[in-house]
């Protein structure tokens, strides 16, 4: 309530708000990927039951972010942060065993709710503190915890698989903690209030809702890449994996140049008109799978859409704060619906797409539906217009 917004500097937070998705979102959703096939060769749990594991986690993500901004309200926003980060360093712990599925089920929510909590809540909470020509670079470091997660899930969970599941689970606790108690005094005192109230505008609804129904189709457009690419350069075009392994890497370096190269640029041209270039790239590497499987177009698809990954959100949140203003209160509002908004959208996606090639055996029409939603996207953008 009385708390002043001394505290550390714009870009101590921004660090705090990269290790916060470092440790909830990298670490806590995606370094769970590569361990699936080694739980089952483990006989900890079956395939399915790892998979449904995965699906907690997401689950989890959408119930956080839910109830992020209430819980911070309740608490403090740095209780919560902090609180989030340490229950999800928790988490890595408390799967070390291979323990009851329920038991399993329920620390892969609670990782999940942790993750939503950490993502509505660490950029807002510092981006108010960062320069205005200097947020966008500051977002794009933020999402960058993300890609990092990315890039970590295949180089230190292999590695580290060669020791033993328990090791694995051990090591990312270990180093969750560590990000955790990196970013513990990094937090700002109080959320917003190095902006007055008096610089703030009331945000263009229409362009508003627009955006979340974008993010939600974008979300929908990632879906191919994000579950069904791996498999489909292996079992789809029969190459294998380690050339499926060689186009993973190669989305993970995409993801690490991703979110800071967008953030530089938004700067530079506008929020509206760097989204809107995503809508279209994103569109065209999507799109392209469906009709060719040239070589040059794989590995810039893997390129493209692994930076897309991180840099989606980044736009969107760039972008966002441009039409809210300087209500720090509305921005932490608006960033829960958004995430939401992505949330079901790639629940719906991924369950949608794996029923369509359930029925159809058919990859390329993921990739011909996932690049229609961009197109989509782009639609409602330039349909809402510029306003904010």
């Amino acid at each position: 309530m009385g708390e002043k917004a001394a505290g550390p500097g714009p870009w101590r937070g921004t660090i705090s708000a990269l290790c916060a998705l470092l440790v909830g979102i990298g670490l806590g959703r995606f370094a769970y990927t590569p361990l699936i096939p080694a739980l089952a060769a483990a006989d900890w749990f079956t395939a399915t039951d790892a998979a449904y594991l995965g699906a907690a986690n997401l689950a989890g993500y959408l119930a956080g972010a839910a109830v992020a901004r209430l819980l911070a309200a309740k608490t403090s926003t740095r209780f919560a942060l902090r609180g989030a980060m340490v229950l999800a360093s928790v988490a890595f712990f408390a799967c070390a065993q291979p323990f009851p599925f329920a038991w399993f089920f329920l620390w892969r929510f609670i990782a999940g709710i942790c993750g939503g909590v950490l993502m509505v809540l660490a950029a807002p909470t510092v981006l108010p503190f960062v320069p205005a020509n200097r947020q966008g670079l500051a977002g794009g470091l933020i999402m960058t915890g993300v890609a990092l997660g990315i890039a970590l899930s295949g180089t230190m969970v292999p590695f580290t698989l060669d020791l033993g599941l328990p090791e694995t689970w051990l090591a990312m606790g270990l180093l969750a903690t560590l990000l955790t108690a990196i970013a513990w005094h990094g937090w700002p005192a109080a959320a917003g209030t190095a902006t007055t109230a008096a610089t703030s505008r009331p945000p263009s609804l229409r362009v508003l809702k627009s955006l979340y129904l974008e993010y939600s189709l974008n979300a929908v457009g990632m879906v191919p890449h994000m579950v069904f690419w791996v498999v489909f350069i292996v079992e789809g075009l029969n190459k294998g994996l380690e050339v499926g392994a060689f186009y993973w890497v190669i989305f993970g370096l995409g993801a690490m140049l991703g979110p800071v190269t967008a953030g530089y640029l938004a700067d530079r041209i506008g929020s509206l008109w760097a989204l809107r270039l995503g809508y279209v790239l994103q569109a065209v590497f999507v799109g392209l799978i469906a009709v060719t499987d040239n070589t040059a177009v794989l590995l810039a698809s893997s390129l493209v859409m692994g930076a897309f990954v991180p840099t989606s959100t980044t736009l969107v949140l760039i972008r966002m704060r441009h039409i809210i203003g300087h209500d720090a209160g509305a921005q932490t509002g608006g960033w829960r619906l958004a995430t939401i908004a992505f949330a079901v959208g790639q629940a719906a996606g991924a369950y949608g797409l794996s029923y369509l090639f359930d029925i159809s055996g058919d990859y390329t029409l993921l990739f011909a539906v996932g690049g229609a939603a961009l197109v989509l996207s782009l639609a409602l953008n330039l349909v809402a217009g510029r306003k904010g």
